[in-house]
């Protein structure tokens, strides 16, 4: 009786043991691709998947956004120039089954396409287009990965290239011409510079005779209207002027004259206009004085 008790317990623990196994809890970033007896059922999940003891074998996959870094390769541009590149190639299952029955090592078989795809894609392109269509590259190498692993059930949602390193001789060509193209810059910014102090330079003397010539011309009005009243002044206080007067001018000319040691005098014209009522004055003078002298015989 007890070793029959022993045995059913036994058997019991086992079954239990067989049942527990073929129970499986399936996440939701998880997938179970089920095979009856060799034959695929299709993947399963998410939630309790019941597997059928010794009839059903079930493979996982995971349904998450991974990663696999390729290892820097040589490839050699259009312009046969050899560069060293490396990258990560992002992906993820899109479908399950197809992605545990077509391919065996994913990473690995990715691993080769990428390397195979690396080398024709770059040695279609130049290596200035290399090093400044990195954006282009990524697009192009996606695409063609995308192409072969979607045979595989497996969407390659980006590549990203990490670093790209030429050869050093190539690299200290670069950095002459960042050298020489920093310095034509440097010349350009200087000689602009120096272009606007000689416009600011040229606008302010500009300025400077503009003002000069104003002030001059401002100094020539008042000048001239200054003169024109001196003139004005003049001939008004000359209209006021008899002959006599004009007369009496001359003579006090003709003293100062007499006074100097010239023995030449030049007179103008007019002054022999002037000695006319002179004359006239000193004729009537005559004239009376001989008739006062007449009545008085």
């Amino acid at each position: 009786m007890g070793v029959a008790a022993i045995f059913w317990g036994f058997v019991v623990l086992i079954a239990i043991i067989i049942l527990l196994s073929s129970i499986k809890v399936v996440r939701e970033y998880q997938r179970i691709v089920v095979f009856r007896l060799g034959r695929s059922l299709g993947a399963k999940g998410p939630g309790l998947v019941f597997l059928i003891p010794i009839l059903d074998k079930g493979v996982w996959a995971d349904l998450r956004e991974l990663y696999l870094e390729i290892p820097s390769q040589t490839c050699i541009t259009k312009d046969n120039a050899p560069i060293d590149i490396d990258f990560l190639i992002y992906s993820r299952v899109s479908d399950p089954a197809l992605s545990v029955i077509q391919v065996g090592n994913f990473a690995g078989a990715s691993q080769g396409i990428a390397t195979t795809t690396l080398r024709a894609v770059i040695g279609d392109i130049p290596l200035d287009d290399v090093l400044a269509k990195r954006e282009d590259i990524n697009r192009v190498l996606r695409t063609k990965l995308d192409e072969v692993t979607e045979r595989w059930g497996v969407k390659v949602t980006s590549v990203e290239i990490r670093e790209i390193v030429p050869p050093k001789a190539i690299q200290d060509a670069m950095n002459r011409q960042m050298s020489a193209e920093r310095e034509r810059r440097a010349m350009v910014t200087e000689s602009e510079g120096k272009r606007q102090s000689s416009i600011l330079v040229a606008e302010g003397e500009k300025q400077s005779a503009i003002l000069k010539a104003e002030g001059d011309k401002q100094a020539a009005i008042l000048r001239a209207e200054g003169f024109a009243l001196a003139l004005d002044k003049i001939f008004g206080t000359a209209k006021q002027i008899d002959e006599k007067t004009m007369v009496l001018q001359y003579f006090e000319a003709l003293k100062a004259l007499g006074a100097s040691a010239a023995t030449k005098f030049i007179f103008p014209l007019e002054f022999m206009e002037f000695l006319k009522p002179l004359k006239s004055f000193a004729e009537k003078a005559a004239l009376k004085g001989g008739a006062d002298g007449g009545k008085t015989g």
